[in-house]
């Protein structure tokens, strides 16, 4: 699936994107904005976690990790019974 990433760049099944993406069973959203810049909220997931229902959520938070990942964001989460693993991104992929 992912075959690619260097800092600004990431290659999905031969596509390439050159924003911040959603990958999911169903295949990738490219058109995808946080409300806050690097900050990551429940708002910005919702209809993804409700369409998907995922056990796992996989976040890259950059290749510097400059996007944060509130505790109250994975709290929320862990009471859906999701586990969450945010990394940088080289690492995440």
């Amino acid at each position: 699936m992912i075959e690619a990433y260097s800092f600004g760049k990431i290659i999905v099944n031969g596509q390439t994107y050159y924003q911040d993406i959603i990958i999911t069973p169903k295949g990738v959203r490219s058109n995808w904005w946080r409300k806050e810049g690097h900050c990551l909220h429940i708002s910005d997931l919702e209809d993804v976690l409700l369409e998907t229902q995922p056990e796992v959520l996989v976040i890259g938070k950059g290749s510097s990790g400059m996007m944060k990942v509130p505790n109250e964001f994975q709290k929320t989460l862990k009471a859906k019974n999701i586990e969450v693993i945010a990394e940088n991104t080289n690492k995440a992929v």
